[in-house]
């Protein structure tokens, strides 16, 4: 039976390194199905989804052991039935949860029974399905990461909108030739967006690829982080640490967490800035 809990280790930590702390236990209403949390730093928050409780929780940044949430937004009104992914806008105080062919958006400080303050997608939008969301707060922009409506074809894609779209706007750019993305992560300096991608049966190889958010139609990645080299097989979770110009990736398959030295598009970043 799977241990429902959040783990806390050093940065440099290796190998089989020991956890430094753990959020777990009756107490914090965790469930053992999260694919991905958000950690917000400016408020020293982390967000979590509980896809059984129907709920997302928030806790503070040095929770440990069976320390409860500081906020559960669940209820009727919420729209939520299965959240497992969730993302964070902390400059604009919003919380978005993929449902569905839906984008919920909820205010960051909810609490108790809230519904939405808006709601992006459904066929009129062209969302077939959402698996991941992020926000480019920097150019005010929303990427949803899943599928979408080509005529009658549902196509893998990566779809952005204007950051405040709602109802059944359409996606200013939609990004297409991807296999099935699981989860984003997006860096705001240079607008690249890190896709986690599985393996096909031509490719057998997971890798994160690295499109750019002016990108459009269907093209290939800027960059590749794993791939034929096997560091890879089933990647899930992304998470950038530009300081150290590293991307950080689990991986199903490997039962692990993998750290990726990424100078090269980190100094991209810094060109593809240059030229704007």
């Amino acid at each position: 039976m799977a241990h429902p809990q959040i783990a806390v280790f050093a940065r440099l930590a290796d190998g089989g390194a020991e956890r430094l702390r753990a959020i777990e236990g009756q107490a914090t209403l965790l469930g053992r199905t999260m694919h991905a949390i958000a950690y917000d730093a400016t408020h020293d928050e982390i967000i979590v989804p509980q896809q059984f409780g129907q709920a997302i929780l928030t806790y503070a940044g040095d929770a440990s052991g069976e320390a409860p949430p500081k906020r559960v937004i669940i209820g009727s009104e919420t729209q939520l039935r299965r959240p497992d992914r969730v993302a964070v806008d902390s400059q604009n105080n919003e919380i978005l949860v993929p449902e569905d062919d839906k984008i919920l958006i909820f205010p960051r400080e909810g609490n108790g029974n809230v519904a939405p303050i808006r709601v992006l997608g459904g066929r009129g939008a062209g969302v077939a399905d959402t698996n991941a969301v992020a926000v480019d707060a920097r150019r005010n922009l929303l990427v949803v990461a899943g599928s979408y409506w080509q005529g009658d074809d549902r196509v893998n894609a990566l779809m952005i909108f204007d950051r405040t779209a709602s109802g059944d706007t359409k996606p200013k750019r939609v990004i297409t030739g991807l296999s099935q993305n699981r989860n984003i992560a997006i860096d705001p300096v240079g607008g690249w967006i890190y896709v986690t991608l599985p393996g096909t049966v031509a490719d057998p190889y997971g890798y994160v690829g690295v499109w750019n958010i002016q990108d459009d139609g269907e093209v290939p990645p800027r960059f590749r982080i794993g791939g034929p080299d096997g560091a890879l097989r089933l990647p899930r979770g992304v998470v950038l640490d530009p300081k150290n110009e590293s991307v950080i990736v689990s991986d199903k398959k490997l039962n692990a967490i993998l750290t990726f030295k990424v100078p090269e598009i980190f100094a991209a970043t810094h060109t593809e800035q240059a030229s704007r």
